[in-house]
C-alpha cells in the first residue's frame, strides 16, 4: 500500500519478498481464493436474460445490490449510468451477437431486457452546479454542455430520459425491451420507475 510521509505526500509502495506491494495486491490475493474453487461458465446466453446499465460508483455494485452470480447478466457501467451513444452501440452489438450465437437457445421474438439503473447521491449531480461544471470541463477536456447533459441530479427524471433515448434509437433491436430503475443509496433498495417495454 502507499504510505504518507511526514509532509503528507504519498511515498513509493513498500516491497514484500522483493515484490512491490500495490493497491491491487490484496485484490489479487482474493482472486487466488476465487480461482481455487472456480468453475468456468460455458459460453451461452446470460441466464437472467437482463443487461444492466448503471453507474461506476463503487457503492453501486450490481453483483451485490441485485445478487447477481457469474454468467447471469452483462453489465455496462459509466459515470452516472447514462445511456450514451457508445452504450447504445454496445447494446446493439450484444443483441446481434445473441442472435448469431444463441438463436437456438432463446425465444425467437425476444433477446433480453436492458435495465437502466440510476442512483441517489450520484457524484455526477455535482455537474449541475455551473462553477463545478466549468472546473470539470477544464480538467477533463469535455465540453460544459456534455457534462451538464451527463449530470444525474434527479435519478427518477434522468432514468426516464435514458430509457426513452434507448427505446427511440434506430440501433435498438425490436426484440430488446428496456426498463428504468432507481437505486437508493440510503436504503439499499431498487425501485422501478419505468416498466419494461419494447421499441
Amino acid at each position: 500500500m502507499w504510505t504518507l510521509s511526514t509532509n503528507g505526500r504519498e511515498q513509493e509502495p513498500p516491497e514484500q519478498n522483493g515484490t512491490v506491494v500495490t493497491r491491487m495486491t490484496p485484490l489479487l490475493e482474493r482472486n487466488e481464493q476465487f480461482a481455487r474453487d472456480y468453475t468456468p461458465t460455458p459460453l451461452g446466453p446470460p441466464t437472467a436474460q437482463v443487461l444492466i446499465v448503471t453507474c461506476l460508483d463503487h457503492r453501486v455494485d450490481p453483483a451485490i445490490v441485485l445478487g447477481l452470480k457469474l454468467g447471469e447478466a452483462p453489465v455496462i457501467r459509466n459515470a452516472g449510468g447514462r445511456v450514451t451513444e457508445p452504450v447504445i452501440e454496445d447494446i446493439a452489438y450484444l443483441a446481434f451477437l445473441a442472435e448469431q450465437l444463441f438463436a437456438d437457445q432463446i425465444a425467437p421474438d425476444r433477446l433480453f431486457e436492458v435495465a437502466v439503473i440510476h442512483h441517489t447521491q450520484c457524484g455526477t449531480s455535482l455537474l449541475g452546479d455551473p462553477a463545478f461544471r466549468h472546473q470539470a470541463a477544464g480538467a477533463t477536456g469535455q465540453s460544459e454542455a456534455a457534462l451538464e447533459a451527463a449530470a444525474v441530479v434527479d435519478p427518477h427524471v434522468t432514468v426516464k430520459a435514458d430509457v426513452e433515448r434507448l427505446l427511440t434509437s434506430p440501433k435498438l433491436s425490436p426484440k430488446v425491451s428496456v426498463s428504468g430503475h432507481v437505486y437508493d443509496i440510503a436504503t439499499g433498495r431498487v425501485t422501478t420507475t419505468v416498466d419494461a417495454r419494447r421499441p
